[in-house]
């Protein structure tokens, strides 16, 4: 899921041959929250802004040597994501115009209401902080660490959906994902936006189901008494998801296949969108048409992805529960809890009916308990309606899982523990460097993820 707003300063590079000018901008911009910093010609600022500057460019027009026109196309080539912001002269407002047409974010016309610029800055700097987030996810998508990222684990079935991603991402075409309620599924359908074609187009979601349903219709397509640009022009050349699509209605399902196919005289699609339909209901043993009128099914069909439920998982659901417990003891300032072998086994075995969203639960209950010294983890899932067996290993799976994902979860805690000192884990777990070596390379456990 995209982010919102953040409350981290965004960086306005501020770019003005005049000093009075320069100083005043700064100024008003850090007492507005903002981190200003101010060059006196774009010469010595573009040795600054490169590729991926974390926040908003102000220029002045008209500057000796290189002036805002010739450095806006620069910073184009740069980074086409820069939200580059001209102060103009009234008579540089149609150079300003231009500068629109050409992919500056906006401009200000002198004198200007200091608030008009911080208002810039700030919507600015949430659309830079959008891009930065699409980019990362589709690098670390790209290169595998998203392993500790976003889609965590090693198990089969997540190694599978990655490289499902990659590839679905770059056909193109409209998109299903599929699966329980908390598996992720948001979070796949951004991961096919920010891994295709589109990424560096907008991308639009909506939940269905979150909205009122006189309400979908107009935010969607739009209408006489909807004051807002549709969402389906929103997407236009970028991806519209549209979340729990079985919300929504016949009526809607019907403008939304119209809209899909409609094509001018030339056979030419009106809106170039790619649609990507995420459902907890479709799947194996629905019939589509309980869900969705047929023709629109197959038409959003033609790629479909699945996202694994945490139960199918394995040993990912002991580095998740660490992932998230860590974070949540560094939340609430006290030490994570410690995993008993009987706890372990049981997390591995639950059902999970909410799957990572239960998890994530689960574990913020772990640490608040943690702080007043009860560690008991198995109580809390017995809380959440499951019975613990009598014998807590599942006969389906061979005993070597159980006891790898357990010895690799030990050492993954030990490792933490001890922020990577691979000598204090060999006195902990009584291990020589060879075997602590060895077990480490066999789970994928590297040293520097831990300093």
């Amino acid at each position: 899921m995209m982010p919102g707003p953040t409350n981290v300063k965004s960086k306005v590079a501020i770019i003005d041959d005049e000093v009075d000018m320069r100083e005043s901008v700064a100024q008003w911009l850090q007492l507005s929250g903002f981190e200003p910093i101010s060059f006196d010609a774009a010469e010595p600022a573009l040795k600054v802004i490169g590729p991926d500057f974390p926040g908003v460019v102000i220029s002045d027009i008209r500057m000796p040597g290189m002036d805002g026109m010739a450095l806006l196309r620069r910073l184009q080539s740069v980074d086409p994501g820069l939200p580059v912001i001209l102060m103009t002269g009234h008579g540089d407002v149609p150079m300003a115009v231009e500068a629109m047409r050409i992919g500056a974010f906006d401009f200000v016309e002198k004198p200007f209401e200091p608030d008009r610029l911080a208002d810039l800055c700030q919507r600015g700097g949430e659309a830079r902080a959008r891009t930065l987030e699409t980019r990362a996810l589709r690098r670390e998508l790209s290169d595998g660490s998203v392993i500790m990222r976003r889609l965590m684990g090693a198990s089969p079935a997540v190694e599978k959906l990655r490289e499902q991603i990659l590839d679905v991402a770059q056909a193109d075409g409209h998109v299903l994902v599929l699966g329980e309620t908390g598996t992720g599924k948001s979070l796949i359908a951004t991961a096919l936006h920010a891994c295709g074609p589109r990424a560096a187009k907008p991308l639009v979601t909506m939940n269905c189901a979150s909205v009122s349903p006189e309400q979908v219709e107009p935010m969607l397509f739009g209408g006489p008494d909807w004051p807002e640009k549709p969402l389906i022009d929103q997407a236009e050349g970028g991806t519209l998801c549209l979340e729990d699509i079985e919300a929504l209605s016949p009526a809607a399902q019907a403008r939304l296949l119209d809209a899909i196919n409609d094509n001018d005289p030339n056979g030419t699609a009106r809106h170039n969108i790619r649609i990507i339909a995420v459902s907890s209901r479709l799947g194996p043993g629905t019939p589509p048409a309980e869900v969705l009128r047929d023709d629109l099914y197959f038409r959003l069909a033609g790629l479909v992805l699945e996202a694994p439920p945490l139960r199918a998982r394995g040993e990912d659901i002991l580095t998740l529960f660490s992932h998230f417990t860590i974070q949540f003891a560094e939340e609430y300032g006290c030490e994570p809890p410690t995993l008993s072998a009987g706890d372990a086994a049981n997390l591995v075995q639950a059902p999970w009916p909410g799957n990572i969203r239960q998890l994530i639960n689960l574990a913020e209950r772990a640490v608040l308990q943690a702080r007043r010294g009860d560690n008991n983890i198995s109580a809390l899932l017995i809380d959440d309606g499951f019975q613990a067996p009598a014998f807590p290993l599942d006969a389906e799976k061979p005993l070597k899982e159980h006891v790898d994902a357990f010895e690799k979860m030990l050492i993954d805690h030990a490792l933490r523990r001890n922020q990577g000192s691979v000598s204090a884990v060999m006195a902990e777990l009584a291990l020589p460097r060879r075997t602590l070596n060895e077990k480490m390379a066999k789970y994928g456990l590297s040293r520097q993820d831990y300093l």
